[in-house]
């Protein structure tokens, strides 16, 4: 076992474990589970045979590791936090296979959450304390509750209100404000040539989404976007991957501009909320990013990092 700590109260029946990793007493880890380097696996852990665990992970006590769950790198799980493998559990009957579950890199799974079998937590995202997870989870979404919602957009500076704040002058999305005129007959929002930076090809709206669900969770190669809350509330995620803001919509006369390589997620809608959304190119799907860690090394290297 050179290269690995395992405590003398431990129990260690895998040689795939990398250096560095430390096992502690009273954790068992069976024969096939995978574990990378730097690893600490704190005591009362228990880890099953199909399991693969990253470089970096903190597992803490009192937490299963069933089979099927992947954790990538610098995975952190909270003390007690339950994974499940089967949909339709029954006492002595086995599925042909169990459900994977997938935790990417950098996430963190909160002291006593339950994750649901089959479920995909995306990279950096935070899941609260006591949450239980029915369904997958974007890049960095912070989720709370039972079942979990999204509620923010982890790592985020958080702009209360859109019509009070603004996003840095060297931040590539903007806040556009319209010009608005409000009389007797009612209000008109106008945005004349130049306003915004684009010419628009394509627009469309979105309403009625479900409390707790985002939206987004991607970024364009090429395409500009313009976004709008035209009823009701939505908080707007911006990310070019250095820096992320949100900023909360709850005015038709203010939109947030978003220019290509931008990630952006939407959550928080209330239940009128329509958003409406201009576009400076027709629909190609080729032409999204829809993996936030792909999205983070194309922006590296357009930046020359």
């Amino acid at each position: 076992m050179s290269g690995f700590f395992v405590h003398p109260q431990g129990i260690c029946e895998t040689a795939e474990v990398g250096e560095g990793t430390r096992i502690w007493a009273f954790a068992h880890v069976l024969s096939g589970a995978r574990i990378g380097r730097n690893c600490n696996i704190c005591d009362g852990v228990f880890v099953e045979d199909d399991v693969s665990i990253g470089d970096d992970v903190t597992v803490k006590c009192g937490v299963q590791l069933w089979s099927g769950v992947r954790l990538g790198n610098r995975v952190f799980v909270g003390p007690n936090a339950t994974f499940t493998n089967d949909k339709h559990p029954r006492s002595k009957q086995r599925p042909p296979a169990y459900a994977r579950t997938i935790v990417g890199d950098g996430a963190s799974i909160g002291a006593n959450a339950t994750i649901l079998p089959g479920v995909r937590i995306g990279v950096d995202a935070m899941i609260g304390a006591g949450a239980v997870v029915t369904r997958d989870v974007p890049a960095r979404a912070a989720v709370v509750g039972n079942p979990g919602r999204v509620t923010g957009y982890a790592g985020a500076v958080e702009l209360d209100d859109a019509s009070a704040n603004s996003l840095p002058q060297d931040y590539g999305p903007s806040l556009i404000r319209l010009d608005t005129h409000a009389e007797a007959r009612g209000r008109l929002y106008v945005a004349d040539e130049g306003v915004i930076p684009f010419t628009p090809r394509r627009f469309f709206l979105v309403d009625k989404v479900p409390v707790g669900e985002a939206r987004g969770s991607h970024a364009h190669h090429v395409s500009q976007q313009f976004i709008v809350a035209v009823s009701g509330q939505v908080v707007v995620a911006m990310d070019d991957g250095r820096r992320a803001y949100s900023v909360r919509l709850s005015h038709p006369g203010i939109g947030v501009y978003l220019p290509p390589l931008i990630w952006s997620m939407q959550f928080g809608h209330s239940v009128d909320a329509v958003l409406l959304v201009l576009a400076s190119e027709p629909y190609d799907k080729s032409k999204y990013i829809s993996d936030y860690s792909e999205f983070c090394s194309i922006v590296s290297r357009a930046g020359g990092d």
